[in-house]
C-alpha cells in the first residue's frame, strides 16, 4: 500500500514539474528580423527610443508571458501624441492621446488581437499604483520600418506608458525609461 501511495505521489510530482516546465517555456521567440538603417530624420529618439541598426538581428515574439493578477513586466516610456515617438495614431481608436492621459501600449501577446483595446489595467510599481487605458500595441512581431518609426520590435513583456503613468507612480523623471512593474486587468 505504501508503495502505491509513493508511486502516485512520484507521478504527481513529475506531472507538476512537467507542467511548470511547459508553462515557463510557453513564450519563446517566434523569429528574427534584420535591422534596416532609418532614412535621415526618420527615427524619432524622443524618450531615448532606440533606432534600428543596419543588419542587426532583432528577436520577434507572437506571444507574451501568461497574464495573472500579478503579471511581471517592464514599464517603458512612450509618447502617444502626434509627432511623438509612438509613431502613428493608436491602434485601438485611431487617435493620438495626450501625454497627460494615463494610457499604455501592451506587447503583442498581451494586446491579444485588440481584445484589451480601450480597457483598463492596474499598474503597480515604485510602491504605488495607477489605472491606465490600453490604446495601442507595442508590436513584438515587426519593426525597423516606417510603420514602426524605424524602432526595433518590442520585447514580449512591455507596458509602454505615457508620462502620466510615470508621474502617477511617483518615479523621478531622471529615472523614467525602464522600470520593473506588475500589472493586472482592472475590474471594469
Amino acid at each position: 500500500m505504501k508503495k502505491q501511495v509513493c508511486s502516485k505521489v512520484l507521478v504527481l510530482i513529475c506531472f507538476v514539474f512537467l507542467f511548470a516546465s511547459i508553462e515557463a517555456q510557453s513564450c519563446r521567440p517566434s523569429g528574427y528580423i534584420r535591422g534596416k538603417k532609418p532614412p535621415p530624420g526618420q527615427c524619432n529618439t524622443e524618450n531615448d527610443s532606440d533606432c534600428c541598426k543596419q543588419g542587426k538581428p532583432y528577436t520577434t515574439y507572437k506571444c507574451s508571458p501568461p497574464v495573472s493578477s500579478h503579471t511581471k513586466a517592464t514599464l517603458t516610456l512612450n509618447s502617444f501624441e502626434a509627432g511623438g515617438d509612438g509613431g502613428g495614431p493608436s491602434e485601438c481608436d485611431n487617435q493620438y492621446h495626450s501625454d497627460d492621459e494615463p494610457v499604455v501600449a501592451l506587447s503583442t501577446g498581451w494586446f491579444n488581437n485588440e481584445k484589451r483595446c480601450l480597457k483598463y489595467i492596474n499598474i503597480y510599481g515604485n510602491g504605488k499604483s495607477v489605472k491606465a487605458k490600453v490604446v495601442d500595441e507595442c508590436d513584438s512581431t515587426m519593426g525597423c520600418d516606417s510603420d514602426h518609426d524605424y524602432q526595433p520590435p518590442c520585447d514580449n513583456n512591455i507596458v509602454d506608458a505615457s508620462k502620466a503613468v510615470w508621474k502617477a507612480l511617483g518615479v523621478p523623471e531622471s529615472q523614467w525609461g525602464g522600470l520593473d512593474i506588475y500589472w493586472s486587468d482592472a475590474d471594469d
